[in-house]
């Protein structure tokens, strides 16, 4: 696959987060309609949290099994220090810069905009990593797999999309915020395409993944804060597994097709 092919299919994947935007202008909705968007997305987000992680830690654990077939230990330390200090970083970055924003408005809680652009920071992090698979395996050769990844990071853009936007729902939020958010999170799909079909490097991916973990746990946690916000826990509860059960019964079809 030649590098153009895989910068217009790299933008593609990144590009379907958009289909998922438009949620955050939904109006008049109820308050239990608001804590169902807020609170499914969260559901998402917890899924894409289990996905990073579960990729970051794929190398570490392959270093390990090699350090401990008799290879020298020092890639495992190299690989798991990066992890570890790319989470912590992803984490309290976001959670630095928000309260400092959050300050300057002389407001103690954070804002469902603050949430959604925190949401869209991790999320393009993660998408980065995406953007280097797709990059990597271009330029390997491997096409049909390439052709696999670009089919389901689009898929999973799709509602990447929806969980930036959900937390808005009912504020009604400006179309320039909405694809400023939209370029935040899928944007780098498109730059890690690029990225990764000049470079191949495990390393890379560790850190990216590391760092959107950390972005995401963050998230989460805010998502949550706001569900909590609206005093109803069952409503809250189901829409959350539902988020859940729909995030990875996208990622079972998806792996079952092979991407």
């Amino acid at each position: 696959m030649s590098f153009a092919q895989t910068v217009v299919l790299a933008a593609f994947a990144g590009g379907t987060i958009f289909l998922g935007l438009p949620v955050g202008r939904l109006r008049g909705l109820s308050r239990g309609w608001q804590a169902s968007l807020t609170t499914a997305a969260g559901g998402v987000i917890l899924f894409l949290i289990y996905d990073v992680l579960s990729q970051a830690t794929e190398p570490v654990r392959e270093a390990l099994s090699a350090a401990r077939a008799g290879e020298s230990p020092d890639r495992f330390f190299g690989y798991a220090a990066t992890l570890g200090l790319a989470v912590a970083f992803g984490l309290l970055s976001v959670t630095y810069l928000t309260s400092r924003i959050a300050r300057r408005r002389a407001s103690p809680s954070i804002t469902p905009q603050q949430v959604a652009l925190g949401t869209a920071i991790g999320l393009g992090l993660h998408n980065l990593s995406e953007g280097l698979a797709i990059g990597q395996s271009a330029a390997s050769g491997a096409t049909t797999f390439a052709l696999l990844l670009v089919i389901g990071f689009a898929l999973h853009n799709a509602t990447e999309g929806f969980a930036i936007s959900a937390p808005l729902s009912g504020g009604e939020p400006s179309w320039r915020f909405l694809a400023g958010a939209g370029i935040v999170g899928g944007g780098p799909t498109f730059a890690g395409g690029v990225l990764g079909y000049a470079v191949v490097s495990p390393v890379l991916s560790i850190l990216f993944l590391g760092l959107a973990a950390g972005a995401l746990i963050y998230v989460f946690n805010e998502m949550m804060a706001v569900a909590r916000r609206f005093s109803l826990p069952m409503v809250t509860g189901v829409a959350l597994t539902i988020g859940l059960l729909v995030a990875f019964g996208t990622d079972f079809v998806l792996s079952a097709a092979g991407a």
